[in-house]
């Protein structure tokens, strides 16, 4: 078992390298990009990366204070599921009224991977090659699919 301040630094440890391994890496676009607090560009839509002690998640997250407008871009995203599958090559779970760690109602589409901890560095490689193939995907998707959102 860690203390707050160990499982602190691990994490802090895991996104660091992580963040330094995907720095080399362009965006879709070929442009510099912050992976690890990638910018959607609308306000509301949120590219989320999370790792704990069973499993790892890349997430489309939708977080609005207008569910109207909130689940508009859910089904706009369920448009381009298929596009999404193709282009990661994976299923993602779809939900649109998810209650998050926080209690508040989100829309959120995510793929998990479960048996990994962030605290075993021994799962690290499994864990960012995970990260690194979907939200790659992300990023080969919301350059084509962008537009779309933009005009809601």
């Amino acid at each position: 078992m860690y203390t707050k301040e160990e499982a602190s630094a691990i994490r802090h440890k895991f996104w660091t390298s992580f963040g330094l391994y995907m720095t080399p890496v362009p965006s879709f676009s070929n442009e510099k990009v912050n992976w690890v607090n990638y910018k959607t560009g609308i306000k509301g839509i949120f590219f989320k990366m999370d790792v704990d002690k069973s499993s790892a998640s890349v997430a489309i997250e939708i977080r609005l204070p207008n569910t109207e407008l909130q689940h508009q871009y859910f089904y706009t995203f369920t448009k381009f599921a298929n596009q999404l599958i193709e282009i990661s090559g994976s299923n993602w779970v779809m939900d649109k009224d998810y209650v998050n760690e926080y209690d508040q109602n989100i829309s959120k589409i995510f793929i998990d991977i479960k048996g990994v901890n962030i605290f075993n560095q021994n799962d690290w490689p499994v864990i960012i090659t995970f990260l690194k193939k979907n939200i790659i995907a992300l990023d080969n998707f919301w350059n084509e699919y962008k537009p779309a959102f933009e005009i809601l």
